[in-house]
């Protein structure tokens, strides 16, 4: 090619497409293309089996432990309101069963709100740092609850919490997908998700230390706030100083190390991230049937999420003491890391069994929810076992949320449909604490019918999402070879300061699932 397809030397470049008889040769800004790009360029050879191992156990070294304790922390201070419930919270700040419910419900809709914004903001900066902010102010509003006399309050802080935990899941799908292969990202979101049951049965013991806490000025609900809230603080300045941004600058990798955890993840076409917004991926994204299909199982799976505030007071109407119910809460916390941890190994051990296997965990749940309804009230034992049966199925939605990230390319389309799937994990869980009527009690036969019926539904949408991406993959393999981005070049400085082009992979050039032909959805 000759110099005059060569760039300039402003920041700021401009797409230039050259044709020639032969072929053609397409200059892309850098803007245009993955952040990874530029550290990859011209990198040739692929990686051996054990240089890959290497590298990802050095990545899971330094990020998989802050992940799994970041996910605990948020987890028990999200259900803090549960475990206050039964610590005195409500005769303490004087609630009605209806007031209650909305503070079960403003979290969501403010984490609703927030959600889109906090996407927007994950791709703009640098994402450790975006979190360990949002990580920190609401490690204030945390302790701030213990302040709150009466329901105005707690009202302003539940909805700074919810506010800034949007930006947790978002930030963890946008990593896992930056450092992981799609088959890693299964097990590595089944890990960091698994972490609720673990933050149940820790929050189940706090409540019961808590409990015995006796002070004439402070009560044991408060004193909960106080302790998740100072946990939660130091939690932001561990992810302040260690949590990486991206592998293209993670602070534990050599300048080699970067490049080649960016070479092992070629396989995902997914890049690493692009700061630029695209507004042609907004739309796309928007048009794509399956980012509603994830959306409408994401709303109907969170409906049952209610019982996350309303596990203990149903318990405690089985029979149970308060002690009793709190120590009782361990278990769930048990179950759901059981289901998490075999439902995610199923789905890696197996090539394209997500939605099968997230489908078969759906099962329990609906039995669980038979039992509630039918078994006779003084049957306190088998009610217990069928609430217990109803925190199986939790390992669909695990697996859809990774399942989300590995079906996804472009990172304007992936934060987009994070925000829209994650926007409907907050309409689930804000409408459904208003299903517990007092009205409906001790039974509470209309909330559970609701809650039945989306445990039938989910998993036939889980089916129906495989099938469908089957069917385009198919598609996709009886087309032609498809060579519109193979040609594609970006400008590189050598080390001795001179430049060169050289030429990008389409697995970096920050295109969407749609754009990219070769792109094959897993199922």
């Amino acid at each position: 090619m000759s110099a005059e397809n060569s760039f300039s030397d402003t920041d700021e470049k401009k797409v230039q497409v050259n044709v020639d008889i032969d072929n053609v040769h397409v200059a892309v800004a850098d803007r245009d293309v993955d952040t990874a790009a530029q550290l990859v360029a011209g990198i040739e050879g692929e990686l051996t089996a054990e240089e890959s191992n290497r590298i990802r156990k050095k990545i899971d070294w330094h990020i998989l432990p802050l992940m799994c304790i970041l996910y605990w922390i948020q987890f028990m201070d999200k259900t803090t309101l549960g475990s206050a419930a039964i610590l005195g919270i409500r005769e303490a700040t004087h609630l009605t069963n209806n007031q209650y419910n909305w503070l079960g419900t403003i979290f969501y809709l403010s984490y609703l709100a927030f959600e889109y914004p906090q996407n927007l903001a994950l791709q703009r900066f640098p994402v450790g740092k975006w979190m360990s902010i949002n990580i920190f102010v609401w490690g204030l509003s945390l302790c701030l609850h213990a302040a709150c006399k009466n329901f105005g309050g707690l009202f302003a802080v539940r909805f700074i919490l919810g506010m800034c935990e949007g930006s947790i899941t978002a930030g963890f799908m946008i990593v896992s997908s930056m450092f992981y292969t799609r088959k890693e990202q299964t097990l590595r979101v089944g890990y960091w998700f698994l972490m609720n049951g673990t933050a149940q049965i820790i929050s189940g013991f706090l409540s019961f230390g808590t409990l015995h806490i006796k002070t004439s000025k402070f009560e044991p609900w408060q004193w909960l706030m106080i302790i998740t809230g100072i946990l939660t603080l130091i939690t932001a300045v561990l992810y302040w100083f260690l949590f990486p941004d991206s592998p293209t600058n993670a602070w534990f990798l050599t300048s080699e190390e970067r490049a080649k955890a960016v070479k092992r993840i070629q396989e995902n076409q997914t890049g690493v991230e692009n700061k630029h917004f695209k507004i042609e991926q907004f739309y796309e994204a928007l048009r794509d049937p399956k980012t509603w299909l994830f959306a409408l199982f994401s709303a109907l799976d969170n409906v049952p999420n209610s019982l996350t505030n309303q596990r203990q007071i149903i318990v405690s109407s089985f029979g149970f003491t308060n002690l009793q119910t709190t120590l009782l809460g361990c278990v769930d916390g048990f179950i759901e890391v059981v289901t998490i941890y075999t439902g995610v190994q199923l789905a890696a051990r197996f090539p394209n069994s997500r939605a099968y296997v997230g489908a078969v965990y759906f099962i329990p749940n609906i039995l669980g929810v038979f039992l509630i309804n039918f078994l006779p009230w003084d049957n306190k034992i088998g009610l217990l076992f069928g609430q217990w049966l109803t925190g199986v199925g939790t390992t669909g939605f695990v697996l859809s949320l990774a399942w989300l990230s590995a079906v996804t390319s472009g990172h304007t389309k992936r934060i987009t449909v994070n925000a829209i799937m994650l926007i409907a994990y907050c309409i689930g869980n804000a409408s459904a604490p208003f299903m517990w009527q007092a009205k409906y009690k001790p039974r509470n036969h209309v909330p559970w019918l609701i809650i039945g019926i989306c445990y039938v539904v989910c998993p036939v949408l889980l089916l129906y999402i495989r099938w469908l991406l089957a069917r385009e993959n198919r598609k996709r393999d009886a087309e032609p070879a498809d060579d519109k981005y193979d040609d594609v070049y970006i400008e590189v400085v050598l080390p001795d300061g001179t430049r060169t082009e050289r030429r990008v992979d389409k697995e970096f050039l920050d295109l969407t699932d749609v754009q990219n032909r070769d792109f094959r959805y897993v199922l």
